[in-house]
Formats: C-alpha cells, structure tokens, sequence
C-alpha cells in the first residue's frame, strides 16, 4: 500500500495552484495524465466492462464497482478511479439495450427509459431508439463534463473557508437529504443510513485506543472492510435477489446498424430533449443526496410536460428515450463535483469511489484540485475520451450487446460468485473476509426484501468517520460548546436546511397517514 500511495513529484507538481490557471491549462495537463498507456487501457476497459454490466439486467453498477474495487489496490489512483467511473458510465449506456430490447432495466436510472424505448421496439423500431439512447448518453455526457469544469473550480475556492463544524453540518445534510429525496419510505432509509453510520463506528478509536463494537474479534479491530461490505450488499445480494428474477421468457429482436439510422422527424426531434435533460441531470447530479435516478424520472416528466402531444408517452415518443438517458448519464458525471471537491459523495456509487480513493491515502477536498491536478483533470478528460470509445464501440457492435441478453443467467452467477470470493480474498488473504461477504450478502438480500435500501447504508458507513472527525474537531474548538454549529454562518445555514428536510419528510409522512385515515 505504501509504494501504491508514493506518486512522483511531476505528476502534480507543474499545475501547482490549478485552481487559480485556466480551464484549458488543466484541461491540456490532463490530456497528458489520460493518454497515458496505462491510464488509456484502464479507461477503456472500464466503460467495456460497465457495458457489459448494463447491458445485463440484476448486476448494476454498484455490484460491478464493488466486485473491481480489490483490483485498484495494485494500480495507480488515476487508473483506478478512471477505470471505476468508467463503469459507472458505461453502465448508462448498457443498461437501456436490456431496457429497450426486454424491457428488463439494466439499471435502475435505465428503468423510465422501458415506458417508450420498449414499445418503440415493439413497433420495429428498436434500432432508432438504441440509436436515440446512445447519442442522448454521449452529449448528455458532455453537458455533465462541462458543468464538472465550470462548478468544481468555484466550489473549490468556496469550501476553503469551511471549518471543522461546517463539513461536519454539510455531511450531516447530505445523509439526510439522500434519506428523504425521492424516497418512499424516509423512515427506512434514515434507518439504513443510521445503521451505515454505526457500522462505520466498529473498530478501534483513534483517539482514545478503546475497542468498538467488536465483540471481542481480532478481525474487527480495523473495522469492516469496505470491500467486504460493498461486495456483500451489491454482489451477493444482488445475485440471491435476481437469479430467478432474472430468467425471462423469449428472446431480443436482431438489430442491424441499417436499422440505427433515424428518420428526419426523429433528428428533429431528439435536440429539445437531450438539452433540457443533460441540464437537468447536471444540476441534480451535482447536488448531495438526489443523484441519477431522481433527474431521469423528472426529465421524462418535464418532456411530457412541454410535449403539445402529451398522449404519445408510452407509446413510443422518441423524446421519452432521449431525455432521461441525457439526464441520467449527465447526473453521473456532475455527482462527481461534490465527491471531488468538498468529500461529499452525491450518491452510494459516490461513496465507492470516495472509498476507492481513501484506499490510496488521498482525501477528496478542496486541496484536491491544488494538491493532485493529475487526479481531477486526467479524470475530466477521460470522461470525454471514454464516452467517444462507447460512442464509436457501442453502434457497431450492437449486435454483440443484443446476442449477451440471450445468455443463461444461470450461467453467468456462479462465475460472479467465485470472483467476488477471489477478490474480497486478495485483499486482507483473510477467509474471516470470506465469510463476512457471505454474512453481509444474506442480510442485504433480507433488507431488500423489506424494502430497505441497502445503497444508503453504504453511504452512512463511509461518511460516519468522517462526520466523526469533523464534529470532534468542532467540539474542540468551540470548547464543547455545540452552539459553533449556529454560529458559524455556513454551518447554521446547513442545519436550517437538515431541519428543514426533516420536518417537511414528517409534515409529508403525517398528511399520507390522515389522507389513508381519511379514506377509510
């Protein structure tokens, strides 16, 4: 691990300050950092890898993300969180060929894109709407990259007047936020990020050496390993979750690339969607707590809203592919601005890579784009250069994407199995690893079953320790005074909003039950 966190001097010594050079300063420096050999072939074979994935139904991104995480222990940190956002993006795009095709999501922001894409399909025009969805993924995408470019300099220069109470009170609000925002059941996913938040608490203290919540197992004593537990939540549940549910019935159509070509109505048509939805998805993608999911569905609503011809929705509008894949592959690059530049992962998938990146000794931050330049604009330009590979791979070779869906799912579980067990193995060569993956992978499938969402619990346990550390340092400096957190204003601002979330996901909880009351 120690020769892994050793990086050279040049790597960042010669945009010292990047914060204050321009855009195409850092953009030129990281042309230098993404076309490096090694760099180039791990972005390449992340966003194949995240295809691949997406294309897939019942795996994901996060199982993906979590079965590749061991592997970035022996490569650079540009190549790892390069390679990992490459899947997270890769997975956008191969998660509507299942969700056109079968009308099986391969990912959950992929889900709205079935309400046309399928019945597009239907009617003989699956080659159009993959066609709509790929080019609505790549410029929603360069919406994405240029919001990362435009926010994460100012947010940079913003957060270097936070204090140890002020990210204390801004993680706090993002846990929150991703607990009630769009969710159904808010009291569930407090609950998932409140156990998140102690599972983040067991191992040894340090600061005071004393033993947390570890039962008196040795193992324990450095904490879970968040391999382990990404892997048994996102893998192994996953797989307990899907191998039935999986198996489908018939078999996609073919698709040749003269059935990609579109219709002039349908170029007229595409440009209104993939703008209005690459903006949305760029704002709800760099906001803490909402993530890609959120700005798909709510794209798909503002194109039925806008559309003089409401009723053609779900019965193969082209606009309803075009506008939730720009908005959800748009949110998947900007959730990078928080995760990056104030240590705040905007989603659960934000928190592996955050955890990818503690893994290397580097803390995302402020410092970050002053500190490591070769890590922030190597990862923006190999946005760019990975979405042109899907772009130039995935037309030609969509036929290779429509013959994987007629793959045995049967098959292709057991494999996952034995990788997720090599991979948690490699890490520590612990069996105790092993069988933690087993343990977590059953109880992540249980909640699941009751409606629990795991992904938040992931959150919770990597910003725990960190909230941990803010606010004892805020204590310390306000001399055990909690009321630093009020009167600082940055701090007071986020706990009106924390207290405002809260008290609007109860004023909702409490109106549903009286209107169910009501109803009876």
């Amino acid at each position: 691990m120690a020769g892994l966190q050793a990086r050279p001097a040049h790597d960042h010594a010669s945009l010292a300050g990047v914060s204050g050079v321009t855009a195409f300063d850092g953009l030129m420096h990281g042309f230098s950092v993404a076309m490096r050999p090694d760099v180039l072939i791990y972005c390449v074979l992340g966003v194949v890898l995240g295809t691949f994935i997406g294309v897939l139904p019942g795996i994901g991104a996060m199982a993906a993300i979590s079965l590749l995480l061991p592997i970035t222990y022996y490569i650079s940190p540009e190549a790892a969180l390069i390679m990992l956002g490459g899947v997270y993006y890769g997975a956008q795009y191969g998660g509507a060929v299942a969700s056109i095709l079968l009308r099986l999501p391969g990912t959950p922001q992929s889900a709205v894109t079935t309400l046309d894409g399928y019945p597009m399909a239907r009617q003989g025009r699956a080659g159009v709407a993959l066609f709509a969805s790929m080019i609505s993924s790549f410029l929603g995408s360069m919406i994405g990259i240029a919001v990362l470019i435009g926010l994460a300099g100012w947010l940079s220069n913003a957060a270097t007047s936070f204090g140890a109470a002020d990210y204390a009170a801004m993680m706090v609000l993002g846990l929150v936020a991703a607990s009630t925002i769009g969710s159904k059941s808010p009291v569930k996913a407090f609950a998932m990020v409140v156990l998140g938040l102690i599972l983040g608490c067991v191992g040894t203290d340090v600061n005071s050496g004393v033993q947390r919540l570890t039962f008196g197992q040795t193992e324990l004593l450095d904490g879970i390993n968040l391999v382990a537990l990404a892997m048994g939540l996102f893998g192994v549940a996953e797989i307990i979750g899907n191998v039935r549910a999986a198996e489908r019935e018939g078999s996609p159509p073919h698709v040749s690339l003269r059935q990609l070509l579109p219709t002039r109505d349908d170029l007229r048509r595409l440009p209104g969607p993939i703008v209005r939805g690459g903006a949305l998805g760029a704002l709800f993608g760099a906001l803490p707590g909402t993530g890609s999911t959120i700005s798909s569905f709510l794209s798909y609503a503002l194109e039925r809203r806008v559309s003089r011809r409401p009723e053609r929705f779900g019965e193969g509008a082209i606009e309803g592919v075009a506008g939730p894949e720009a908005a959800n592959n748009s949110a998947a690059i900007s959730a990078f601005v928080p995760t990056l530049t104030l240590g705040i992962p905007g989603d659960p998938i934000m928190a592996l890579m955050l955890g990818a990146l503690v893994i290397h000794g580097i803390q995302p931050g402020p410092l970050m784009l002053d500190a490591r330049p070769d890590m922030f604009w190597g990862l923006v330009v190999s946005f760019g250069i990975g979405n042109l590979i899907l772009l130039v791979l995935n037309l030609p070779l969509i036929g290779i994407w429509v013959s994987m869906l007629r793959i045995p799912f049967r098959w292709l579980y057991p494999a996952i199995v034995v990788f997720v067990c090599l991979g948690v193995y490699s890490v520590r060569g612990s069996s105790y690893d092993i069988a933690a993956v087993a343990v977590i992978g059953a109880a992540g499938y249980l909640l699941a079953v009751a409606r629990f969402n795991p992904a938040l619990l992931l959150l919770g346990f990597v910003l725990g320790p960190l909230i941990e550390t803010n606010l004892r340092r805020a204590m310390l400096i306000g001399r055990g005074d909690p009321m630093i957190f009020l009167t600082r204003p940055i701090s007071a601002v986020f706990v009106a909003a924390t207290v405002a979330l809260i008290t609007a996901a109860i004023w909702g909880a409490l109106r549903k039950r009286r209107e169910g009351l009501g109803q009876r």
